[in-house]
Order: structure tokens, then sequence, then C-alpha cells
């Protein structure tokens, strides 16, 4: 199974994790506690499951809809390499993933999950 790795830019905590292919990053980090909003589910309608992909995996990823660009206009800590957790589909192509959580409360998981 495919393995991805969470780096929380918060306290630099690092999470490697299963990552089951055809799961989102957002439903992957639920599954394994990471500390991650995604406040509307998944629906692309917010930017809480913002994350930074590492350079070296970002040209790997299918590119960003317009409508993933137009939520992630609404992120703290926006970098060249950001997108929505909910948008990143695993496949054996992004096996060793690597994504931070930027080191803002966007990106927390409030409710604890």
């Amino acid at each position: 199974m495919p393995k991805m790795t969470f780096i929380d830019d918060h306290d630099g905590t690092h999470y490697e994790v299963e990552a089951p292919e055809g799961l989102s990053v957002l439903e992957i980090a639920r599954r394994d506690n990471i500390p991650i909003e995604g406040a509307c589910e998944g629906s692309l309608a917010c930017a809480t499951c913002h994350v930074i992909v590492d350079d070296a995996w970002f040209d790997k990823l299918k590119p960003a809809s317009e409508d993933e660009e137009d939520m992630l206009d609404l992120a703290f800590s926006l970098t060249t390499t950001s997108r929505l957790g909910c948008q990143i589909i695993m496949n054996r192509d992004l096996d060793g993933l690597v994504v931070r959580l930027p080191p803002t409360p966007a990106t927390r998981n409030i409710h604890g999950k």
C-alpha cells in the first residue's frame, strides 16, 4: 500500500501513514487523526484542508482546477505549491508523497478528530 508523510509546521511532528489508493489527502489525514480541519467535508467550499506539497512531488499531481484555485485564494500561508487536501487523490504514483500542514489555526482540527 502507498504511504505518505504529513509534516505539521506548527510543531514539527512527522506523521508517516498508509495512504490507500482512491482516498483524498484529507480523507487519509482524518483516518489517521492528523490535525487538519476540512470544514466543508471535501466539497471544495473552503480552504481549511490547505496543504503545502513538497517541491519534489508538486509536478506529479494533476493540475488544480479553477474552483480549487479560487478556494486557495482564501488560504492562509499560501505558497506556490499549495493545494487543497480534498483535491489530491492518492494513487500508486504518489507513493511517498510529502505534504506540510501550514502553521496557521485555519487547518487545525477543531473537532479533535
